[in-house]
C-alpha cells in the first residue's frame, strides 16, 4: 500500500478540511489563500466542508459542550474534528459510518476514544440543523448595537442560505436571450439572476463574453457612476467586474491595482467579454494620474458583509483589522479625490457591514468633497437611499428575491480646484 494515500475513503478531503479550518482561526489565512495548498482532488470536499463548518460554528460548539463533561479548549484537535464532523451531518447529509470512519483517523494519536464517544452520543439524539444559527458573539455584539436585533437575525437566517448566482451582461440584449434560454429574474438592467447547478462555464453565452458573474449588490457602485463621464478610473480594480461594467457602459476606463496575479483575471475576462480598458500595475495611494471625470473606490475592507459566500470572513475579521481597514480606507479616499477633476464624481464603496467602514468614512470626507445623494430610481426595486444620500444595504434586503451581500455606496462630487 502506498503510505502517502490515505487507507480511508475521503480521508484525504477531511484531513485537508481540517488544516483549512486551523489556517484561518489559528493563522488568520482567508480560506481561498489557504486552499491553494489543497491538491485539486480533495479541495472541493474540503472547501464544502470547512465551509458549512464555519456558516455553524458556534451551534457546532454549543453541541459539542452539550456532550462534554469539561470544555475542550478552542483550538483542541478533539474540537476541531467534532465541528468538521458534525457540519458534515447538518448540513452536507453524509452517511453517519462515513463520518465516524473520517473522523477518527484525524485524531489517531491524540483522543480518539473522547471523540469517537462524543460523536456516537451527539449522532444518537437525532441532530437538526439549526435554521439560523448564531453568529460569532463580538459580531452579533458589533452587528446588534449598530443596527438592531432584525438585522442580526436575517444575517443568521442567509448564513446557511446558499445565495443566487448573480450575472452581469455588457448588453440589455445578451440579458434578454439568457433569460429566454436559461430562465432566472432580472432584478436590473443588464443583470439576471439564477439559480443554477451546472458549472458557470457552462451557462450558456460564458464562452462568448456575454456575461461575467457578479453579485447584484457588488454592481451598484458602477451603476452609479455618471453615465456622461467619458474617462473612468476604476481604483483598487481587481478582480474586475466593475471595470468590465465600466467598459460595457462605454467610458474609457483605467484599471488600477496593486496585485498583478489578481489582474490576471480581469485580463483574461476583458478577452473573453471583447471589452478593452487600460491596466495600471501600482499601488494606489501612490499613483499619480489624470484627472478623471468619474472615480470609483471600491477599497480594500474587513469583507464582512460577503459572509453569505464567505462565512469565514466574520472569524477573521478583528477589531484590529476594522480599525486598520478604516485608517487605509481615510487615506485611500483622500489620494482619490486628488484623480478627480473639479465638478468630476468619486464613487466610495466598501463590502463591510462595519460603520467604521462606512459611513463615518463619509462623515470625516476630506474638504473640497461633497455628496452627491444616489436617488431610488437609480436602484433595483426594493432598495432605497439613506436620508443623507448614500446607500446602505442591509442583510434581509431583497430577501424575496434570494438577498444580497451587504454593501455601503456614497457618491461625491469634487467641489474644490
Amino acid at each position: 500500500m502506498n503510505p502517502q494515500k490515505p487507507s480511508v475513503p475521503g480521508l484525504g478531503a477531511r484531513r485537508a478540511a481540517l488544516q483549512l479550518l486551523d489556517a484561518v482561526l489559528r493563522r488568520g489565512q482567508t480560506l481561498d489563500a489557504a486552499a491553494r495548498k489543497v491538491v485539486p482532488d480533495d479541495k472541493s470536499l474540503a472547501l464544502a466542508i470547512a465551509g458549512e463548518t464555519f456558516r455553524r460554528l458556534p451551534h457546532l460548539d454549543a453541541l459539542i459542550d452539550s456532550a462534554t463533561r469539561q470544555r475542550l479548549p478552542d483550538d483542541s484537535k478533539a474540537r476541531m474534528v467534532l465541528r468538521l464532523a458534525l457540519a458534515q451531518k447538518l448540513a452536507l447529509s453524509m452517511p453517519e459510518h462515513a463520518i465516524v470512519a473520517t473522523a477518527l483517523p484525524l485524531v489517531d494519536g491524540g483522543p480518539r476514544r473522547l471523540v469517537h464517544g462524543v460523536l456516537g452520543t451527539l449522532l444518537r439524539r437525532g441532530l437538526e440543523a439549526d435554521p439560523a444559527p448564531a453568529l460569532p458573539p463580538a459580531v452579533e455584539q458589533r452587528w446588534s448595537e449598530a443596527w438592531g436585533e432584525e438585522v442580526v437575525e436575517s444575517a443568521r437566517q442567509a448564513i446557511v442560505r446558499r445565495p443566487p448566482l448573480d450575472l452581469s451582461f455588457r448588453e440589455d440584449t445578451l440579458a434578454d436571450r439568457f433569460l429566454d434560454e436559461a430562465g432566472g429574474v432580472r432584478l436590473a438592467p443588464r443583470h439576471v439572476r439564477i439559480h443554477d447547478d451546472r458549472a458557470v462555464a457552462d451557462l450558456p453565452g460564458y464562452s462568448y463574453g456575454d456575461w461575467w458573474v457578479q453579485d447584484l449588490a457588488a454592481s451598484l457602485p458602477a451603476r452609479l457612476m455618471p453615465r456622461a463621464a467619458a474617462t473612468a478610473l476604476d481604483l483598487c480594480a481587481a478582480p474586475g467586474g466593475k471595470t468590465l461594467q465600466l467598459a460595457a457602459a462605454g467610458h474609457k476606463v483605467t484599471a488600477l491595482d496593486q496585485s498583478e496575479s489578481r489582474l490576471g483575471r480581469l485580463r483574461e475576462n476583458l478577452a473573453r467579454t471583447r471589452l478593452s480598458a487600460d491596466i495600471v500595475v501600482a499601488d494606489a495611494l501612490r499613483w499619480t494620474g489624470g484627472p478623471f471625470d468619474a472615480v470609483l473606490l471600491d477599497a480594500p475592507c474587513s469583507a464582512t458583509a460577503t459572509f453569505r459566500r464567505h462565512p469565514e470572513v466574520l472569524y477573521r475579521a478583528s477589531a484590529r483589522i476594522i480599525a486598520d481597514s478604516a485608517a487605509l480606507q481615510r487615506r485611500l479616499l483622500a489620494h482619490a479625490a486628488t484623480l478627480v477633476r473639479p465638478g468630476g464624481a468619486l464613487v466610495y464603496a466598501v463590502c463591510s457591514l462595519e460603520p467604521e467602514e462606512g459611513e463615518r468614512i463619509i462623515d470625516a470626507a476630506p474638504a473640497g468633497l461633497a455628496l452627491d445623494p444616489i436617488r431610488a430610481d437609480e436602484l433595483p426595486a426594493g432598495l432605497r437611499p439613506h436620508e443623507r444620500g448614500w446607500l446602505r444595504i442591509l442583510p434581509g434586503m431583497l430577501e424575496e428575491a434570494g438577498g444580497l451581500d451587504s454593501f455601503f455606496i456614497a457618491r461625491l462630487v469634487r467641489t474644490a480646484a
